[in-house]
C-alpha cells in the first residue's frame, strides 16, 4: 500500500500514524508539506515552497479563497513530480484546513482521499459571535461564509472525512456526514501519567515546586481570547488573594494562533497583564512561554489546579494531556469540552465569561484538595478514552486501509468515538508545536 499524507505543517494530526503505517511491510509512505521538521521513521518528507501572494486590494471575502487555491496549486506541483517518479498512492490522508488538497485528486484520479475536517465555520453556534467584548463588523458574517469555499471543495472531493470530536463532526454541513467518522488524534496515556514525585523549578531555580503546592496552570499555545487568556486573567487577582500560598504559572507565547489580531504595537498578552497586574502580586505570577514538552508535562503533574477555557473551537491537546496526568480541571461550559468533561465528576465547569465564577471554582480546589482527589483520577480514566495506541491510532489505521481498500471503514472508524461516548455525554451540537500544545 502507498500512502501520501499532506499538512503545511506535516506531521501535525499525523505525527503517530504515518511513522505506524510506515513500520508495516510492504506500506511506503511520503509526506508533502511547508514547514521544516524532524524526520520520521520510514517517511520521506518532501517540502515544497508556495509561490506568489494573495492579489493586492483583493475582495476580503475571497482572499481566503486565493490562499487556500496558492497552496493547492503548490501542493499539486509538488504531487506532479512525485507522479512523474512513479509514485501513484491508494489513499491520500490530508487536512483540508489550509487548500492544499483542492487538487490532489485530478492528479491522481484512482487515489482515495481521506480528509481530516478539523473545523468548519458558521455564523451561529461556535466561535463567530461567541464573545460580545469582540462584536463582529459589518461584513464578517459573510466572510465567515466564504471562508469555507475550499472546504466544501476539499470535502466534496473527499471519499471519507474525519473529525477529532462529536461536536467538531456535528458542525461539518449534513450532506457530508455519511461519509464522516469520528476518531480523535490519541494522547500518549503512557507517558502522560502522573508522577507524584514530580518537580519544576521557576525563576532559575529559586522557587522549587512540586505535588502538594499550590500551582495553578494555564496552557496556550498562544495567549489570546480565543483560549480564554482575558477571562482567566481578570480571575487572577482574586485568586492570587484568597489564596496567598498559590503561584500562576502561565505557558504560551504572545503571537495570534485564532481569530482577531490586537491592537497595532500590542499583544494579547501583554493588553490582559497590563489591565489587572497593579491588583497581583507579580513575585507570584510566572510567564514561563513556550516551554520544552517534557518540562510541560511535569508542570501539569504538580499543577494543583488547570484552567482550560475555549470558545466554541477546536478542542486543545492539552486540556486532554492534562486530564491524563491526573489534573484538577476548571474548563469552560462550552463545546466541546462539555463533551468530555462532567461538572463534579471528572472535572469542574465554569462560565467562559465569569472571572469571579473562575475565581471561586480554583479557590475551593486549592482549599480542599482531598475532595478534588475523585475528580482527578476520573479525569484520568476519562482521558483513556483518547489513549493512541490502544484506541485512537488502531481506529485510524483501520480507516485508512478501509478506505485505501475502498469501503466506507465505518467498523473500525468509530471504536474511537464509541468508547468516549461510554465516558462522556453526548454533545449539544495546528499541528503540535514543539514546545507547547494546541
Amino acid at each position: 500500500m502507498r500512502v501520501l499524507f499532506v499538512h503545511q505543517n506535516f506531521p501535525g494530526q499525523y505525527r503517530h500514524v504515518a511513522p505506524a503505517l510506515a513500520a508495516r511491510p510492504g506500506t511506503e509512505v511520503v509526506a508533502l508539506g511547508i514547514n521544516p521538521a524532524p524526520a520520521l521513521p520510514g517517511v520521506r518528507h518532501i517540502r515544497y515552497p508556495v509561490a506568489g501572494r494573495s492579489t493586492p486590494g483583493i475582495h476580503p471575502f475571497a482572499a481566503s479563497f486565493e490562499t487556500a487555491t496558492l497552496r493547492g496549486e503548490a501542493a499539486a506541483l509538488a504531487a506532479l513530480a512525485l507522479k512523474a517518479e512513479g509514485f501513484v498512492p491508494d489513499v491520500i490522508c490530508g487536512h483540508a484546513g489550509w487548500g492544499e488538497t483542492l487538487f490532489l485528486t485530478d492528479v491522481w484520479p484512482q487515489a482515495r482521499l481521506l480528509t481530516f475536517a478539523e473545523f468548519f465555520y458558521s455564523a451561529s453556534g461556535a466561535d463567530f459571535g461567541f464573545d460580545p467584548e469582540f462584536p463582529s463588523r459589518t461584513g464578517d458574517v459573510f466572510r465567515t461564509r466564504a471562508r469555507n469555499a475550499g472546504l466544501l471543495l476539499a470535502f466534496a472531493a473527499s471519499d471519507r472525512l474525519v473529525s477529532p470530536t462529536a461536536w467538531q463532526a456535528s458542525r461539518i454541513p449534513a450532506v457530508f456526514r455519511d461519509r464522516l467518522s469520528v476518531i480523535h488524534d490519541g494522547i500518549d496515556t503512557d507517558l502522560l501519567r502522573p508522577d507524584p514525585s514530580a518537580r519544576i523549578t521557576l525563576g532559575r531555580g529559586r522557587c522549587p515546586l512540586g505535588v502538594g503546592d499550590e500551582v495553578v496552570t494555564f496552557v496556550n499555545r498562544n495567549l489570546e481570547p480565543y483560549r480564554g487568556y482575558h477571562s482567566f486573567m481578570r480571575a487572577l487577582p482574586e485568586i492570587l488573594r484568597r489564596r496567598p500560598k498559590a503561584r500562576a504559572v502561565i505557558v504560551g507565547g504572545s503571537a495570534t494562533s485564532y481569530g482577531g489580531r490586537p491592537p497595532a504595537g500590542r499583544t494579547w498578552r501583554e493588553l490582559f497583564f497590563d489591565e489587572v497586574k497593579a491588583e497581583l502580586d507579580l513575585s507570584r505570577v510566572h510567564f514561563v512561554g513556550r516551554i520544552p514538552y517534557r518540562d510541560y508535562v511535569d508542570l501539569l503533574r504538580v499543577s494543583a489546579v488547570h484552567v482550560y477555557l475555549t470558545y466554541p473551537f477546536v478542542l486543545s491537546w492539552s486540556m486532554l494531556e492534562a486530564m491524563a496526568l491526573g489534573a484538577c480541571l476548571v474548563g469552560s461550559a462550552t463545546p466541546p469540552v462539555e463533551e468530555v468533561i462532567r461538572h463534579g465528576e471528572n472535572g469542574i465547569l465554569v462560565d467562559f465569561f465569569s472571572a469571579a465564577a473562575i475565581a471561586e471554582a480554583v479557590v475551593s480546589a486549592l482549599a480542599d484538595p482531598a475532595a478534588m482527589a475523585p475528580l482527578r483520577a476520573a479525569a484520568r480514566q476519562s482521558a483513556l478514552a483518547y489513549d493512541l495506541r490502544r484506541v485512537c491510532l488502531p481506529a485510524h489505521l483501520r480507516l485508512i486501509e478501509a478506505v485505501a481498500a475502498g469501503g466506507a471503514g465505518s467498523d473500525g472508524s468509530h471504536e474511537c468515538d464509541r468508547k468516549k461516548r461510554d465516558a462522556a455525554p453526548a454533545p449539544g451540537d495546528l499541528s503540535r508545536p514543539e514546545e507547547v500544545p494546541r
